[in-house]
């Protein structure tokens, strides 16, 4: 079945049901453009939590869907592939990151977004990538910190910040771990007039050689009003998507082992890029039998969802 054919279906599917389709920017192309809201992941769990949709569906991962569960109980969060996990979520498992707290009494524990329900049930305040340093920084210097589970972004904002008494969880994103530094350098002199954009998930020998550093959302916008026509992005290849949909007269460059920019209109995928085999695998006939079928729920026990719900809504409150 053609592309626009299975659009057709999404849309008339989701009309029939009142559902709602939200798209996480490391989604497939034509993922992203069927979605009702697209955009980072709690960003898009805040925004369906305000439609008055009866059934939610997230095209993203399953900590994604499980944090639109927690801030939409009454509403019914389908994913599309049940496969679609998170390697920086699995890497902090709740028993051992629960064993890890209990062995540093004292702590306010910080958790990043993409983190389990259960992991987030044990957390004092959640963050994103956008706004983990002004969390911390906005809590006493002399309080002590657990933070968790991005190894990369942990040490990013200590040293940012300077905080000695910050503990970081050793978890990591594979796509963002998998950059090399050499690729990099060897873009950086192939293209010397393009600026490099990176995600602080990314290891700090990638993000010292950065211009800019920041989350999916901030490195789109970066890209949109910085005046430099060529930039090399060191983060998951969805986001190039967007970005030359929004800037179609510059020039996008992949930070990726064989990568090489393509501005020719092809909006598959690119082999050489640093894709997510999770966020990928998600297409439009899932979403569609997930919707039709309406499988891959996603359950959270109330104690678990309102532990959970806490850590988020303090984070707003900060």
């Amino acid at each position: 079945m053609l592309k626009t054919e299975w659009v057709e279906k999404i849309k008339k599917l989701k009309q029939e049901k009142q559902a709602v389709l939200l798209a996480h920017y490391y989604q497939r192309p034509e993922v992203q453009d069927v979605a009702d809201f697209l955009g980072d992941s709690l960003q898009l769990s805040q925004a369906a939590a305000q439609t008055d949709a009866k059934i939610i569906v997230f095209a993203g991962v399953h900590f994604m869907a499980e944090t639109a569960k927690i801030l939409s109980p009454e509403k019914k969060v389908l994913i599309p592939d049940r496969n679609a996990g998170c390697s920086l979520a699995a890497s902090c498992e709740a028993g051992a990151f629960k064993k890890f707290i209990d062995e540093h009494p004292g702590h306010t524990v910080i958790s990043y977004v993409n983190t389990s329900a259960e992991v987030k049930a044990l957390t004092d305040i959640c963050c994103t990538s956008s706004n983990a340093l002004k969390i911390v920084q906005g809590l006493p210097k002399d309080e002590k910190i657990i933070f968790g589970p991005d190894k990369n972004l942990g040490n990013y904002i200590k040293s940012v910040t300077g905080r000695e008494n910050m503990l970081v969880w050793n978890g990591a994103c594979h796509v963002h771990e998998a950059f090399s530094v050499e690729q990099i350098i060897a873009l950086k002199k192939k293209y010397p007039e393009a600026k490099m954009l990176a995600h602080p998930e990314c290891k700090k020998q990638v993000l010292l050689l950065a211009d800019y550093i920041g989350s999916t959302a901030a490195l789109l916008a970066f890209s949109a009003q910085d005046e430099c026509k060529k930039f090399i992005v060191a983060t998951e290849s969805g986001i190039i998507h967007q970005m030359r949909k929004k800037s179609p007269n510059r020039e996008f460059i992949p930070a990726a082992p064989g990568s090489a920019p393509n501005n020719d209109g092809v909006e598959d995928s690119c082999g050489a890029c640093n894709d997510c085999e999770f966020m990928k695998l998600t297409n439009l006939e899932k979403i569609y039998l997930s919707l039709l079928h309406e499988r891959y729920e996603i359950t959270i026990p109330e104690d678990v969802r309102k532990k959970a719900e806490k850590s988020i809504l303090n984070m707003l409150h900060l």
